[in-house]
C-alpha cells in the first residue's frame, strides 16, 4: 500500500519508497528477531556482536557505532551486565569515561548465538540476488549518508 497523499510526483515517490523502505525493514526485522532467544533485543544482540566482532570500547564510541543515544546505550549496557554479558570499567584517571568489554560468559553466548543469526540473515536476503544486495547495501549507505545528486 502506498501514500493517499496528493502531492507532487517527487512527494508522491520518495514517500512511497519511504514506505517499502520501512515496511521491508520492520518485516525482516521481525523474522530475525524470531532468531533471538527470548528477553533479547535487537540493540542488547548487537551490542554484544560489536563488542564480539570490535573489542571493547567506550560506551559512548559504542552508542555512536550502534547509532543510540547515551541514554539508550546506557540502559542496553545496563541490563545486558545484569545478564552478567558484559561488565564495565571506569578510567581511573577520568571516572566519566566507560570501557565496555565481553564477560567470558557473554563471549560463549555470543559466539554460538551470531551464526544462527547469520545464517537467518543470509536466508532473509537469498530473495535478493549478489547483485541486487549490493545495490541495496549501496543505495542504502547513500541514503543513510544523505548524499544527494541531481538530476
Amino acid at each position: 500500500m502506498g501514500t493517499h497523499y496528493q502531492g507532487s510526483k517527487a512527494e508522491t515517490d520518495a514517500l512511497n519508497a519511504y514506505i517499502k523502505l520501512m515496511r521491508a525493514a520492520d518485516s525482516v526485522t521481525a523474522r530475525v528477531h524470531a532468531h533471538l532467544p527470548d528477553g533479547l533485543t535487537i540493540s542488547q544482540f548487537g551490542t554484544l556482536e560489536t563488542l564480539f566482532h570490535r573489542g571493547p570500547m567506550c560506551q559512548s564510541e559504542l552508542a555512536s557505532k550502534l547509532l543510540m543515544s547515551g541514554g539508550n546505550i546506557t540502559l542496553v549496557v545496563s541490563n545486558l551486565e545484569k545478564s552478567g554479558w558484559i561488565q564495565r570499567h571506569r578510567d581511573k584517571k577520568d571516572r566519566r569515561f566507560v570501557t565496555v568489554s565481553l564477560t567470558q560468559a557473554g563471549r560463549a553466548f555470543i559466539a554460538d548465538l551470531f551464526p544462527k543469526v547469520a545464517a537467518a540473515i543470509t536466508q532473509e536476503f537469498s530473495a535478493l540476488t549478489t547483485a541486487e544486495q549490493f545495490t541495496l547495501g549501496w543505495l542504502c549507505k547513500k541514503l543513510g549518508l544523505g548524499v544527494s545528486v541531481a538530476a
